[in-house]
Order: C-alpha cells, then structure tokens, then sequence
C-alpha cells in the first residue's frame, strides 16, 4: 500500500457520501473518496457529529485519529489505516478521514486464534505511547490478508493517564529490544524532528506532545509494560 498516495487522495479527493454506520456514539460514515481516477473507500468522521466528552476538549477527536496515524508510521508499526483530518470541501465539515478496509466483522480481539495473539504485543505497547482511553475488543480488525488493525483512536494523548483496554495479556512483561529502538527513536523526534512536529502539531496541544514524549522517556527507562491497576477502571465500556 502506498500511504503517501492513500493520503494524497483522502485529502484532495471528491468525497461521496455512501452510508452511514448506526452503532456508535459518533456519527460515522462511509464514502468513496476519488481523485484522477483513483478511489478508495474511507470512514468519514465529521467533527460536528461528536458527543461532547466531559474530559476530552470538543471536536477534537477526529484529529486524534490522524495524531495516531502518524505516530504509528512513525514507529514503522503500521497498526493505524491511513487516516487525515480534512477541514476543506466536506459534506458535513471538518472530519477524519481513515481508510476503509474489507474485514470479516466478526474476527476481533475476542475471537481471535492462539496464533495471532503474539501480535497484539506492538498493540499493547502502542497503546501506552498514545495513552488510549477506549481500546475495545472491537477495535481490533483484520484485512483480508490477515493483517491487524487498530481503529477508532478518538480517545488518544490526553495528557493524564487514562490508559483503559481489554489487551492485559502482556501485563508486567518486557517490552522486546527491537520495539524499544523504535520508541527511543519516537521520543528524540519529538525533540528535534521538524515533520513530524509540524504534523502533530496541526493534531494535538503542546502539552499532549510534550506528554507523549514523556510516556516514550518512561518505558526507555522502564521497560515494562503496565499491570492491572484495581483501584480504578482500567477496561473501557461496553469491551466490544
């Protein structure tokens, strides 16, 4: 797949309203996105459709999906589908846009085979780096060519903890050496690297990037991911 161009398309393409998905608290969409006779589908996101969230700042959210996008292919992980925030030439306004893929609904975190599980360990480790509020089973897809996917991250990079899933199967365990390369690689770029701050920057506040960094800082010096803290909640609902 080539991002770059998936990317160009979602952001200057003719959008096509096609359906709307009913489950969710957001409105949600899917459209055909085309431009010089290239078009993928896409799920549409507009910003005006959010509920509003006591501790999440309104119409936000959408560019929390691109924030996560970006950090995910900085990292070189690919867990995240192509995914912008457009704010021009919209149906319904300023949304995220995020490649739509075919997928077997009923393939998710649950339900998944022993032999994929091993995966979700770069999902688990993902998480904690852009302090995911909301990782339901459901979130969890797989393409046609049994590749995995992590959807709906509106409820990202807040700069409080706010770490809630139902992936605790690698609690307490070590994070490998090769994915901590790439997160002590993360963490200097969010330092020094123009690009991709100037892309974050456009997404998240200074003190969301600033805490972003700090979460990298934290498992470089401790490499262990988190275990199940009872005193709070710490699994989002409904888990699927």
């Amino acid at each position: 797949m080539d991002h770059s161009l998936v990317k160009e398309i979602l952001l200057s393409g003719t959008i096509t309203l096609h359906g709307q998905f009913l489950r969710g608290s957001n409105y949600t969409f899917l459209v055909r996105v085309e431009n010089d006779g290239k078009y993928f589908e896409a799920v549409y996101k507009p910003a005006r459709g959010e509920q509003p969230l006591w501790d999440f700042p309104s119409s936000s959210l959408g560019k929390r999906e691109a924030a996560a996008y970006e950090v995910s292919q900085y990292l070189g992980w690919a867990l995240v589908p192509p995914t912008v925030f457009r704010t021009k030439t919209t149906p319904l306004g300023p949304g995220s846009l995020q490649l739509f893929f075919r997928h077997d609904p009923l393939i998710h975190y649950f339900s998944l085979p022993a032999s994929d599980r091993p995966k979700l360990l770069q999902v688990c480790i993902f998480d904690c780096l852009v302090n995911n509020a909301d990782r339901k089973g459901g979130h969890i897809l797989q393409d046609e060519a049994g590749h995995l996917w992590c959807i709906d991250q509106g409820l990202c990079f807040h700069e409080e903890d706010k770490l809630r899933t139902v992936i605790w199967d690698f609690a307490g365990q070590s994070i490998p050496g090769t994915l901590l390369e790439d997160i002590r690689r993360l963490e200097r770029a969010l330092e020094i690297n123009i690009e991709l701050l100037d892309n974050l920057r456009h997404l998240l506040s200074p003190v969301e990037i600033g805490a972003l960094r700090l979460r990298c800082q934290h498992l470089v010096m401790d490499p262990t991911l988190p275990l199940y803290d009872q005193s709070r909640r710490m699994v989002p609902y409904p888990p699927l």
